[in-house]
């Protein structure tokens, strides 16, 4: 049965919500001055990223960075950057400013967003969406991208989707609650098994440190010997005490040996 898209979109209503409750609480923070430029990208995301760290106490392994078009270059060079990432999502992602513009082949040193350089670095897992009919980042780019990664999550090409207008898409709804929840879920198993481990190198470790002590506690929990029961004890005594059968007397025996030539 099909998810309803009132659902769904309730699910993306609820996490904008959220994001810009986290942006109205956020303190004044120094980004990138003057011109734009690609390094005062990196400072500005750096910079939100410190503030998450350190006002807010967030983990990394609590942080999916999301990364649209040319946003996408400050998403995966932090990425790149922090290895314990819960995930990145890239929207309409691009390989690098030049690609954008010309389908060269090598990546020259004046380019900027070296996307295509860099996502092989990322180590959690990457969830890339891109619209196939997009006339301003060509799909080739996400696809590329997608291929490249380290952690590959199921993408979603959306046919038709152009560069601004994919989150009118039901799937594009569906397919990002999906990725957020499974995430979640093997995040939290990999924590679980982890702490078995933990259990376990503990238990292991007792066992070694306390030698014969344990050995003689563990020899103490083997069962005993099986013991006659009480009724058994009993029953023999019982038969102890029937009447023993009539013996010879001495005289018969003296009789006996004379006849037997045992007495001399």
């Amino acid at each position: 049965m099909k998810e309803p898209f009132g659902e769904s979109l309730s699910f993306f209503i609820s996490r904008t919500a959220q994001w810009r409750e986290v942006n109205r609480r956020l303190p004044p923070v120094k980004l990138g001055v003057g011109e734009p430029s690609e390094c005062n990208t990196y400072a500005d995301i750096d910079a939100v990223y410190k503030c998450l760290k350190e006002q807010y106490g967030v983990k990394d392994e609590q942080l999916i960075l999301y990364g649209q078009s040319v946003g996408s270059g400050p998403t995966i060079d932090l990425a790149s950057r922090v290895s314990n990432l819960r995930g990145v999502v890239l929207h309409s992602p691009i390989l690098s400013g030049l690609r954008v513009l010309y389908p060269v082949k090598r990546t020259y040193w004046f380019d900027i967003y070296k996307n295509i350089d860099k996502i092989g670095v990322v180590k959690c897992p990457v969830l890339v969406i891109h619209g196939t009919g997009d006339e301003v980042v060509d799909w080739s780019h996400g696809k590329q991208l997608w291929e490249l990664c380290q952690e590959k999550y199921e993408p979603l090409w959306l046919s038709g989707g152009g560069h601004c207008n994919l989150e009118l898409y039901p799937e594009f709804i569906k397919h990002l609650k999906k990725f957020v929840l499974t995430i979640g879920k093997s995040k939290a198993a990999t924590n679980g098994s982890k702490k078995t481990a933990a259990v376990d190198s503990d238990s292991q470790s007792n066992t070694t440190d306390s030698g014969t002590s344990d050995a003689f506690e563990l020899s103490t929990e083997l069962p005993e010997a099986s013991r006659n029961s009480l009724d058994s004890r009993l029953e023999k005594s019982k038969k102890t005490n029937k009447p023993e059968k009539s013996r010879m007397s001495t005289d018969h025996v003296d009789r006996f040996r004379r006849r037997k030539g045992l007495v001399w």
